[in-house]
């Protein structure tokens, strides 16, 4: 009759899933390799490729509102770019719907805009209202863009957010008087924006 002994032996530690993040230099190779589609919606969020949601005719109309208005009142002083990438450190490159950015005689062709470039960025939110309040914003608010804008299509109003502190900004409010709108960057300026809504 033979006994057996249990052996013991020390199990190996877990493998645990690991992100890979993907930084904004892969995420623009990834572009410009095809591996994204040229008319991929998508934007880089801390590493993360985030899909958007296709543009309806309410999304689209305030923001060609709102470029005709940015437009004829910063001309010369500064640019607007609608929807195109801005980099915010290495893991960031969010395609906000409008940025109001420093005037530069190349238009950034360059480099994408950096965080210090920004004078203000407008997120015009349909569906994407909780992302763009509970994810960008922490995100701008990180890279110390002076001033956002969240349009709120179905609660039809503007909130401005200002001063960034962290991950917040410390100054919120909804603006009440859409005739009268001031960008902090650009104190002289005072926009219509009254037929937004």
């Amino acid at each position: 009759m033979t006994t057996s002994t249990a052996i013991q032996m020390a199990s190996p530690p877990a493998l645990l899933p690991v992100r890979h993040a993907i930084t904004v230099d892969e995420y623009l190779r990834m572009g410009a390799a095809g591996i994204l589609a040229p008319d991929a919606r998508c934007e880089l969020i801390e590493g993360e490729i985030i899909d958007r949601p296709p543009i309806g005719p309410a999304h689209a109309s305030k923001t060609n509102r709102l470029v005709e208005i940015l437009t004829l009142a910063v001309r010369g002083k500064a640019i607007v770019s609608t929807q195109n990438p801005i980099i915010l450190g290495d893991l960031s490159a969010p395609q906000p719907d409008l940025a109001l950015l420093r005037y530069r005689e190349d238009y950034y062709a360059q480099a994408h805009p950096a965080a210090a470039d920004i004078l203000l960025l407008i997120e015009v939110a349909d569906t994407s209202l909780l992302h763009d309040r509970n994810t960008k914003l922490p995100l701008y608010a990180r890279f110390q863009i002076p001033e956002v804008w969240i349009i709120d299509i179905r609660g039809g109003h503007l909130d401005v957010h200002r001063t960034p502190d962290a991950e917040r900004y410390t100054c919120q409010f909804r603006v009440t008087d859409l005739s009268q709108v001031e960008v902090v960057a650009l104190p002289e300026l005072i926009l219509d924006c009254s037929g937004l809504f």
